[in-house]
């Protein structure tokens, strides 16, 4: 039977939804090609007709974790300033459900340590990546000189996912908590921040 490309198209998002979910979760040395097709409901046997490896898929996995994480940047924004923007995006990132719900996270916070043993390709996926989330942060700064900008976004993602990976890896809940709770903090007010508008994390939507 032959699909239109229409229907290629959708088979090929199945997958890669599927893949930038478990890659987000188990990291690439943690996922095989038949049980990414097996979470996309398809047979292992069609994914050759839309990735030519699994080097292949994981480089596209990165490229879609790091879009999934810029739309709900964006939509968590519509309506509010630039601080308002910024400082709901502290809230959500440093969060419980963003440290519990890996999978559907940053992949900041959940490739970093697996990426340096990845091939090239995958690791350039990555570095433009952390590059475009560094420059949205910086495009939403108020304080500091506009050249100084990129400099504290990057501090900043540093701070936040060094926080988010921390908590993941305390056993004690309390800690946990209080070490997102202090960095949360510490970042708004390092930047400036208000208080943010209280809504359904992003993650949930």
């Amino acid at each position: 039977m032959r699909y239109s490309e229409g229907h290629k198209e959708e088979t090929r998002t199945k997958v890669l939804q599927a893949a930038s979910r478990a890659i987000r979760l188990r990291g690439p040395e943690g996922i095989s090609v038949a049980e990414i097709m097996k979470e996309a409901g398809l047979t292992h046997g069609g994914f050759y007709a839309h990735f030519p490896s699994k080097d292949a898929l994981v480089v596209a996995a990165v490229e879609a974790a790091f879009e999934d994480s810029r739309k709900r940047y964006v939509r968590a924004g519509e309506g509010l300033s630039p601080a308002e923007h910024l400082s709901r995006f502290v809230d959500f990132y440093v969060s419980q459900v963003h440290r519990d719900v890996p999978e559907r996270g940053c992949p900041v916070t959940t490739l970093s340590i697996d990426l340096p043993r990845q091939g090239g390709a995958a690791r350039a996926a990555y570095d433009a990546g952390v590059k475009r989330l560094i420059l949205r942060i910086a495009g939403h700064l108020t304080v500091g000189a506009p050249e100084d900008r990129e400099a504290l976004a990057g501090s900043m993602l540093a701070e936040m996912a060094g926080a988010v990976l921390l908590a993941r890896a305390v056993a004690d809940p309390v800690l946990s908590d209080r070490l997102l709770a202090d960095c949360r903090r510490s970042v708004k007010a390092r930047m400036g921040l208000p208080e943010s508008p209280r809504i359904s994390s992003p993650e949930q939507d």
